[in-house]
């Protein structure tokens, strides 16, 4: 028996000593259930930040126009998610092919699923995948306020697709998805650069292409609906939450911090916007504090993992005025009709948190980050210019020759009857208002 009981006694302890180790390396990789909960929370509040905008969006357009825009938000909702899932999902995260662009690995979503994203990273791959989406959808989103009230629905839909595959994709690939803005040292925290320069730069060379709005040098062409505006800006700050706490991608203490910096970001730029159209203007305005409160999210975006409090505050006192005076003295000297700012708040806005980044930010307070020129690494700055300076450069240029192309094959903008009589019943035959007259029948406003 003594033969036969060595062996079978060493093979059992050889397993046993084989399996510990493996064991660890299961756990070392194991999902972390509470910041997949964190991270699936995140991403519906993301996806919320779309209808909001739509309202957002919907309040300042004309009565003629609401159910437009609404339905272009809608849009893209529906575009990008199928596109997300078949090839822009890759595109952005799949593995690296010269810095520049992810590789076809997970074309389809193949092999996205249950697996944690790294070691570190500890949610579902398919999560991560469904988080980004939400990113990807609201980016697209925010262009449609450039262009409102004048772009035919179909070239609207075909530009979504096409800049969403060929400007979004590489620049989340450059940033987060491990290209060579990440490499270089380039920080962006929740998308400074890769959701509010790029959307708003392209919203502005889209604006310029297309042309001013009819009749926009002879009136002044105000917001129909002031308390849809305000709803869905409240609906934004609810949601940027899950913007910016979650792209810490766990529920631990830098998503507190993002969370925290966020909502003092928004209410310091509530101040400084009200603050200077009460002086220039002696009336402080709801709209004001609408635009404001998002000016201040814009700016914080890039920086909220790795900046104070007393930074985001201090961030969200200077936004306010530098996007006031480019929606209301740039956009005016200059003569382009950005319909709803987007450029005015999100490419202005996106611009000075990503520079303010690379000054503020602080290992003290995220040590996975850089140090910025306050704390005695002014390359930081430069290396922050560079990022903006490129993105301007890349979505700017690649939306005009995207635009160029659809033109070949649809006119981009609605005939001048369409206009005038407005898009919600030219394009899409519906009213957003009813009247009903004394004998009770109904007829579009």
């Amino acid at each position: 028996m003594r033969p036969i009981f060595l062996p079978v006694g060493g093979a059992v302890l050889s397993a046993l000593l084989i399996a510990e180790p493996a064991l660890a390396a299961e756990e070392a990789v194991a999902l972390n259930p509470g910041d997949t909960a964190f991270i699936l929370l995140c991403a519906a509040l993301v996806m919320l930040m779309t209808p909001g905008l739509a309202m957002f969006y919907g309040g300042m357009v004309r009565s003629k126009n609401v159910l437009s825009i609404l339905m272009q938000c809608l849009a893209v909702m529906a575009v990008v998610s199928v596109q997300w899932v078949l090839l822009g999902y890759t595109l952005a995260f799949g593995p690296d092919h010269g810095s520049l662009i992810g590789g076809l690995n997970f074309l389809g979503l193949k092999g996205v699923g249950m697996e944690p994203v790294s070691d570190t990273v500890r949610i579902p791959q398919a999560a991560f995948a469904a988080f980004q989406l939400m990113f990807a959808m609201i980016t697209a989103a925010l262009i449609a306020g450039s262009v409102a009230e004048r772009m035919r629905f179909s070239a609207f839909v075909a530009f979504t697709l096409l800049w969403t595959t060929l400007i979004y994709d590489p620049l989340a690939h450059w940033v987060w998805g491990g290209g060579w803005m990440g490499q270089l040292g380039i920080m962006d925290f929740a998308g400074g650069t890769v959701v509010h320069i790029s959307s708003g730069v392209s919203g502005l060379v889209a604006a310029v292409v297309l042309g001013k709005r009819l009749g926009k040098d002879r009136e002044v062409i105000r917001p129909h609906h002031l308390p849809m505006t305000m709803l869905g800006a409240g609906l934004l700050w609810f949601g940027w939450f899950g913007f910016n706490a979650g792209s810490a991608l766990a529920a631990d203490g830098i998503a507190a911090q993002a969370f925290l910096v966020t909502n003092l970001c928004a209410a310091a730029g509530v101040f400084s916007w009200v603050g200077m159209e009460w002086i220039l203007h002696g009336k402080p305005t709801l709209f004001g504090a609408a635009s404001g409160a998002i000016a201040g999210l814009v700016c914080i975006t890039p920086a909220a993992g790795f900046v104070s409090p007393l930074s985001a505050v201090v961030m969200g006192l200077l936004v306010g005025p530098l996007c006031y005076l480019a929606v209301s003295r740039v956009k005016e000297k200059f003569g382009y009709d950005d319909s709803l700012d987007a450029f005015g708040i999100h490419g202005v806005g996106g611009t000075l948190g990503a520079l303010l980044t690379g000054i503020f930010a602080s290992t003290a307070v995220n040590p996975v980050g850089f140090d910025g020129w306050l704390a005695g690494n002014p390359g930081q700055f430069m290396l922050q210019a560079l990022g903006v300076a490129v993105t301007y450069v890349f979505a700017g240029l690649g939306t005009y020759i995207i635009l160029k192309v659809i033109s070949r094959f649809t006119e981009l903008r609605v005939s001048a009857d369409e206009e005038e009589y407005g898009l919600d019943q030219s394009l899409h035959g519906e009213a957003a208002y009813v009247n009903t007259d004394l004998s009770g029948s109904a007829q579009a406003s």
